[in-house]
């Protein structure tokens, strides 16, 4: 669109200025561009950028170049009150544009067609990045915007010009490349030196010299034996972390950045702190570089915030072990490593003992597939065992209630710690006066350093001039304040000693061997909770499996035990129905035989006791209302036999039910269907199904085949006729 004709919306010299422009980068030594009103008529940018904060303090000479750009734009004709500056991005990498408002704020200007020219004082000034130079570039010739440099003006829209700003573009990009890779260079050659420290975690300080050594503060490396010490006797980080905070124990933290930089500073312990010291190779004495990488995707993912992976030790870059002062010994830390990759909730580790009831979570393992066993809450106090495969892949694995399992394991390990009582006992009381002794000592190590901060106030309020009061007062108010927090500190640790004494006494001894000899009692105490009993079976079992038979309530339980021994139990668990009963056939015979000889509901019910039949689910063994319900099955609660014979092939629904074995209640469903040839007898109206064997062939894959709310291939439509 030519704009030639219309009004200014500043004053300008004289017409034909774009000669006088294309005159003016001639002189310059510039080449010819096709700079004409159209380009006079908007804003002239000129973009400023610099990679980092240091470059801004420290390399003036390349911002004053940048910022005298302003002249070359108003000798190129532009009024200086249509030059923009956009200096927004001082600080910032070019390698992406994210975050940089600066960018941002350019692009938003060529699109609203606002801009005929952008100057800079070099490509890579502008983007590092192939796709926003790129899509810079194609905003430009949309929109005829023009660029220009030191060197040249370009023209987006032509061919040469693009060309060469690709180029250019690509060099900038593979410049950023070469930068990071001699960088990347250097810091892995001193890192092979065992040189290269950035920051050094919690325990640890950065001499003068470049060097690391452990931190002169005795507290502070108290406390970091008092964590690794702690670890190994509760095995896991949670619990780690909640023990630290329920004893107020502080972290010594030097501070790496900001005015007070080294000095100590003490702070309430985090998961994420203990978990780097758990997992950081220093404390072992072993110096490492490379064991986080960037992630990519999540980086990309995350809007340009870099994200941080941990890699296995085998791919780190630099390892090198006994180079700095340790805390514990490697072996220690590949112990430690070992127990957190079993405490993570991953496929094949046991995880972190939880609260649930069920004891042996991990453990279990089905013994016909092979396949973990996990628990299942089908109300707060009763567990279930299911199979993995089944869940998955509904397969015909059988799962079971988890309290008989539970049991049988939980009396096998109290009888194979009886002959260790004493022992535990005396591992026990030892145990807690070392448990006390740590504690005390974190506390006079606090008391001690209240009472020096205290004394610390007061030499300086005693040194300061009495007339200077301005800073007087400052130092008394910190004297009383320090005076506050050591008798705060010293009347909560007159608490702790009341409620933890330094040293057992008598009783207490006396109550902790005495606990120790009786397990049992210990084992069901109320304080003794879920976690702690799985804890104890995990230290001595190593694997449980359990075989499940589908038709009976019988099981076997195979318990591997640490140390290679295999021992081997019978179970009886419950089961949903009578027809899992392995001795389902003998009961509803002697019940019948009973009835036959004329006995009383009641009497039934104490005989079938005293012979010792058990009900599927309750072991409280059988009532007058559970016969009764047997008594129903054969239509024996009147008193009499039923005399009806049925005829050929013919069967009464329960049985051919448990022939089938399948429910009682879905083959009643398929009655009322019409989908078998069947009956009703008064006068209680009792089922008789028909079934030879090429039936009950097909029953039995109608069965395989039949699901609840689905049509089912080869069912018979109902006919009223065929009853």
């Amino acid at each position: 669109m030519n704009t030639t004709d219309k009004p200014r919306a500043f004053p300008v010299a004289t017409p034909g200025e774009g000669t006088i422009a294309k005159r003016m980068a001639a002189g310059l030594g510039l080449r010819p561009s096709p700079l004409n009103d159209w380009h006079f008529s908007r804003l002239s940018i000129v973009f400023i950028r610099q990679s980092d904060p240091q470059q801004v303090l420290n390399h003036i000479e390349s911002r004053q170049r940048q910022y005298a750009l302003v002249d070359l734009a108003a000798a190129l004709g532009w009024p200086r009150d249509r030059i923009l500056v956009i200096d927004e991005d001082q600080g910032k990498s070019g390698k992406t544009s994210e975050g940089r408002t600066g960018f941002h704020r350019l692009l938003a200007e060529v699109t609203m067609d606002h801009v005929g020219l952008i100057l800079g004082i070099e490509m890579s000034r502008v983007a590092r990045n192939n796709k926003d130079w790129h899509h810079l570039m194609e905003m430009c010739a949309i929109f005829g915007t023009i660029l220009a440099d030191e060197d040249r003006i370009y023209d987006p829209r032509d061919a040469e010009d693009r060309l060469l700003l690709g180029f250019k573009g690509t060099i900038s990009e593979y410049e950023l490349v070469l930068m990071h890779n001699r960088l990347e260079r250097g810091r892995l050659h001193k890192a092979n030196r065992c040189a290269l420290f950035l920051d050094v975690p919690c325990g640890y300080v950065k001499l003068p010299t470049g060097e690391v050594d452990r931190d002169p503060d005795e507290q502070v490396q108290s406390t970091v034996q008092l964590v690794f010490d702690k670890f190994d006797e509760l095995g896991s980080g949670k619990s780690l972390y909640r023990h630290l905070v329920r004893n107020k124990i502080l972290l010594g933290m030097r501070l790496h950045r900001g005015p007070r930089r080294g000095q100590l500073e003490w702070r309430p312990p985090s998961r994420d702190t203990l978990y780097r010291m758990l997992h950081h190779p220093i404390y072992a004495g072993a110096y490492s570089y490379g064991r986080r990488r960037v992630d990519h995707k999540r980086t990309a993912a995350s809007g340009g915030k870099v994200k941080m992976r941990e890699v296995p030790m085998s791919e780190w870059m630099v390892l090198q072990r006994d180079r700095l002062p340790a805390y514990i010994t490697w072996e220690r830390y590949e112990a430690n490593q070992q127990r957190l990759m079993q405490n993570s909730p991953r496929p094949g580790s046991p995880g972190v003992p939880r609260t649930g009831k069920a004891l042996l979570s991990s453990l279990l393992v089905c013994g016909a597939c092979g396949r973990r066993m996990y628990a299942s809450y089908r109300s707060k106090s009763t567990a279930y065992y299911d199979c993995t495969r089944r869940k998955n892949e509904g397969s015909t694995c059988c799962g079971l209630e988890a309290g008989v399992v539970d049991d049988l394991v939980s009396q096998q390990v109290l009888r194979a710690l009886e002959p260790a009582t004493l022992e535990l006992s005396l591992k026990a009381i030892q145990d807690v006066r070392q448990e006390r002794e740590r504690l005390h000592r974190h506390w006079k190590y606090r008391l001690e350093r209240a009472t020096y901060e205290a004394e610390r106030a007061e030499r300086q309020y005693q040194a300061v001039e009495p007339e200077n009061r301005l800073v007087a007062r400052s130092l008394e108010r910190q004297w009383e304040e320090a005076l506050r927090n050591r008798r705060d500190l010293g009347e909560e640790y007159d608490r702790f000693l009341k409620e933890q004494p330094p040293h057992l006494s008598e009783d207490q001894r006396a109550r902790i061997l005495a606990l120790s000899s009786d397990l049992p009692t210990l084992w069901n105490a109320p304080e003794t909770t879920a976690a702690d009993r799985k804890e104890i079976i995990r230290l001595v079992v190593e694997r449980v499996e359990v075989h499940v038979r589908a038709e009976t309530e019988c099981g076997e339980v195979v318990i591997s035990w640490r140390g290679g021994v295999m021992t081997r139990h019978e179970i009886v668990r419950p089961v949903a129905r009578y027809e899992s009963l392995g001795s389902y056939d003998q009961l509803m015979n002697r019940i019948i035989e009973m009835r036959q000889e004329g006995r009383a509901i009641k009497q039934i019910a104490v005989q079938l006791n005293a012979e010792g039949f058990h009900t599927p689910r309750s072991r409280k063994g059988y009532t007058s209302t559970s016969v009764r319900k047997l008594l129903s099955r054969g239509e024996l609660t009147r008193g009499r036999i039923p005399t009806r014979q049925l005829d050929r092939h013919e069967w009464w629904l329960p049985d051919l039910a448990r022939a089938l074995q399948m429910s009682a209640n879905k083959l009643r469903d398929w009655a009322l269907r019409g989908w078998v040839r069947s009956r009703q007898v008064p006068p209680r109206g009792l089922w008789i199904i028909w079934a030879d064997g090429r039936e009950r062939q097909r029953l039995r894959k109608l069965r395989a085949a039949w699901k609840p709310g689905r049509p089912v291939k080869g069912a018979p439509v109902r006919d009223k006729n065929i009853r």
